[in-house]
């Protein structure tokens, strides 16, 4: 069977993305997937989601570097022309078809199984010089309507306003199928391209999770406080530690092999092979899949995140620093057991199922449980908070013991409960222009604090943060920094350093990249601080003394009568914040 000419996604991609109506955004993409030949449609599906390659779990393995290496072959255009469109378009996809604009498309138009191979071919080239010429032919041959998709598609930036939830019902509508089923099939494997070929199949009742290939993580939606946790709990509430390490996804095949996979779907096994090591008493129970989080641990505690960083990155670590930063993976789920799926069981039965394994003593203390508790008042959860830091984690897990494993999506059945270690007052000293529905608006702040409590102090940097405001917070500041640009790099300019920010944190850790020599994890904006000077920002002297208390474990979070948050270390000493 012949492949669809790819010209022909790339414009029912730009109808999607010309109107804002969801089901004419779904009809047009039903329409379109029910006329493909069936070999076209996982690829198809992959590029509408916004993924170049068919495997999930795969690479493309290109940076802008490349990417702009290839569109200035393909162009003709010299890499200063390159990056001037794409600063004004903030698209590569734009950018592509701009500069190709003017020429011509060299031989045939590639078909959706030709990108969708040479993508393929991308991800397995041995050197940059051959990804950068597989997609510079590619580019070449496409023309303008077709290369903005594909530049769009290779830097996984479509565009076109199309979430997962909207193509997932036009998978539905082209193939006569249940919503409910087509998302359970999207669910257990983790590829929206194959529940597509089983809708159109009918066979989705046969979706099943693959052992080997990571599906999504479930997410925690956020809460305030304890108060809100019994809100939006009927009865009993299950509670676990929340541990500060990094998600983690453990797979034990039928034949024994082990992988492990973080929460953006990257294979991490060679980088953590004690946890691999012990997981290999647990093979004789396989297949088996496992949630957890890979967490530092040394004699029954919890070490520093920071200590964490060292081991990130890292594809084979050295036994020295094995020895240093030993890592255990703390187990809260367990999705697949001996040929069964159990996302779809009650969390109870999950983890009744996970408790029988018996994970710590099989491995030596090297795969452990997640602390469990339960609460019924809000008291309850506040004790249960304040234990669970001092036990060295970062909050609590909330999760209804009958809810069941959604990947990928965020609901009531876990809350998660942390409190920001504190806020610091700092500066913006340059802002950048956004990214998707952000790319008109200046959405991005780098901020510091003084070096110093003295009128004419340095600036040092300690962070940039997205997120807090709202759009039209957003908008008013973009108006306001255009007026006190110092100098326009393209994305990225300085501003004069009069817009005071709060921003909350949950760690400080050292770091290099910032001339404070700090870094913040998880900054977010609170507000802006038009009460307060750029001399009344806090100072160096400031983040050493909180990154001093946080590694005594001094630091605890109270809530006033007032609602403002203050920062109490368990000396008696109170500041606000």
């Amino acid at each position: 069977m012949s492949s669809s000419p790819f010209l022909d996604l790339a414009a029912v991609a730009a109808a999607v993305g010309a109107t804002r109506s969801k089901n004419a955004k779904r009809d047009l993409l039903a329409a379109y997937l029910r006329g493909l030949p069936r070999d076209d449609l996982p690829a198809a599906c992959s590029f509408f989601a916004g993924r170049p390659l068919v495997d999930p779990t795969a690479k493309l393995g290109m940076g802008w570097v490349q990417q702009g290496a290839a569109l200035t072959r393909a162009s003709g255009a010299d890499a200063e022309s390159v990056r001037a469109a794409y600063l004004r378009h903030s698209d590569f996809g734009d950018a592509a078809a701009e500069l190709l604009e003017r020429g011509s498309t060299v031989g045939r138009a590639p078909t959706v199984a030709e990108v969708a191979s040479t993508f393929e071919a991308i991800a397995g080239a041995g050197s940059g010089e051959q990804r950068i010429g597989l997609l510079a032919d590619l580019f070449a041959r496409a023309g303008p309507e077709s290369a903005r998709f594909i530049g769009r598609i290779s830097s996984r930036e479509t565009r076109i306003g199309l979430r997962e939830g909207l193509l997932e019902e036009a998978v539905a509508a082209a193939f006569d199928a249940e919503l409910g089923s087509v998302r359970r099939a999207h669910m257990l494997t983790g590829d929206i391209g194959e529940a597509a070929l089983l809708a159109a199949a009918n066979a989705l009742d046969t979706a099943a999770l693959h052992v080997g290939r990571p599906i999504r993580f479930m997410l925690a939606t956020p809460v305030a406080d304890a108060a809100e946790v019994m809100r939006r709990v009927d009865a009993e509430a299950w509670i676990e530690d929340k541990y500060d390490g990094i998600r983690a996804q453990l797979h034990i095949s039928a034949d024994g092999t082990i992988r492990l996979f973080s929460r953006d779907l990257n294979d991490i096994t060679r980088s953590f092979p004690e946890v691999v090591a012990a997981a290999e008493s647990l093979a004789g129970d396989g297949p088996l899949v496992v949630d957890g989080e890979l967490v530092p641990w040394r004699e029954g505690s919890v070490l520093d995140f920071a200590s964490l960083q060292t081991r990130l990155g890292r594809v084979r670590p050295s036994a020295e620093l094995l020895a240093e930063v030993p890592v255990v993976l703390v187990a809260f789920d367990l999705l697949h057991l001996a040929g069964r799926d159990l996302l779809e069981a009650p969390l109870r039965e999950r983890r009744r199922a996970l408790e029988e394994l018996a994970p710590p003593e099989r491995t030596g203390e090297r795969i452990l449980l997640a602390h469990l508790g339960s609460a019924r008042t809000a008291d309850e959860v506040e004790r249960q908070f304040d234990d669970a830091r001092e036990r060295r984690n970062e909050g609590l897990m909330v999760k209804d013991p009958a809810s069941t494993y959604q990947p990928g999506r965020r609901g009531l059945g876990w809350l998660k409960l942390k409190k920001a270690l504190a806020t610091l007052d700092c500066v913006v000293v340059g802002v950048e222009w956004g990214h998707g529905k952000r790319r008109d608006v200046l959405s991005d702040y780098t901020f510091a604090v003084r070096e110093a409590d003295e009128p004419d102090a340095r600036l040092l940097t300690i962070g940039k943060a997205y997120t807090g405001l709202t759009d039209a917070e957003i908008a008013t500041m973009t108006e306001r920094f255009h007026g006190i640009t110092l100098e326009d790099h393209g994305r990225y300019r300085t501003v004069v350093p009069e817009v005071v920010v709060e921003i909350a944190f949950d760690r400080i850790m050292r770091s290099t990249r910032h001339r404070s020599g700090y870094a913040l994890r998880f900054p977010r904006i609170v507000r802006i601080r038009d009460d307060k000077m750029p001399a009344q920002t806090d100072t160096l002297a400031s983040v050493e003394a909180l990154f001093m208390d946080q590694a005594s474990g001094r630091i605890l979070l109270a809530t006033g009568a007032d609602g403002e948050t203050e920062r109490i270390r368990t000396t008696g000493e109170a500041g606000s914040s």
